[in-house]
């Protein structure tokens, strides 16, 4: 038991060091095409890779360090405004980031007795998840959040008619980026935690 929690500390420094680096050295964590769109995020697929090795408890604490980075980014990096207003909301940080973590580790835990094939389609299937929670989270917490007060989002995001619901606007402006990190999500997260989940075994 002794060893097996050396080494769960052990994967969780490195991955907490590869998020840190993720979300402050420019480019790598939050991709920017242009400076005021919102970033495309990678940081799905960190999430999504531990929570799938480690389990939904695990993930759910790593999901917890990435909200908080997400909270420390918005108060201190410059970036669109699009990101910056929500993020600076904790349970718009916190939330979305917490379950992006769990539900990757609760649907391979759910997989586990299954075949190796069915088993990767559960990775993809977790990578797909942990974005689209992390997406659809944010745009639904966003809208409630700021529904008294829309226009101090939708002035970054663009022309829309008169009447359309923050919650439509947020999709269509950010649905995109979603959809696009969903997939890279899916396809990479089976051959990553494959061959490192029976290094792990072998270990």
């Amino acid at each position: 038991m002794k060893r097996k929690e050396i080494t769960n500390m052990t994967i969780t420094a490195i991955f907490i060091a590869l998020l840190i680096v993720q979300t402050f050295v420019p480019n790598i964590g939050y991709v920017r095409i242009l400076p005021a769109l919102p970033a495309i995020t990678t940081i799905p697929l960190t999430i999504a890779i531990y929570g799938t090795i480690m389990g939904p408890k695990w993930g759910s604490m790593f999901g917890l360090v990435w909200g908080l980075t997400r909270l420390i980014v918005a108060y201190t990096q410059p970036g669109d405004m699009v990101s910056l207003l929500p993020f600076q909301n904790p349970i718009i940080s916190l939330v979305p980031s917490i379950l992006a973590g769990y539900f990757p580790g609760a649907i391979t835990k759910l997989l586990m007795t299954r075949d190796n094939t069915v088993k990767r389609w559960g990775y993809a299937l977790s990578g797909a998840v942990t974005s689209l929670t992390n997406t659809f989270l944010v745009i639904t917490l966003a809208s409630l959040f700021f529904m008294n007060d829309p226009a101090s989002l939708t002035m970054y995001l663009g022309h829309f008619s008169q009447g359309t619901s923050l919650f439509v606007i947020l999709m269509i402006s950010l649905g995109m980026n979603g959809l696009v990190e969903a997939i890279f999500t899916a396809v990479v997260v089976p051959m990553i935690v494959t061959p490192l989940n029976y290094v792990m075994k072998k270990a």
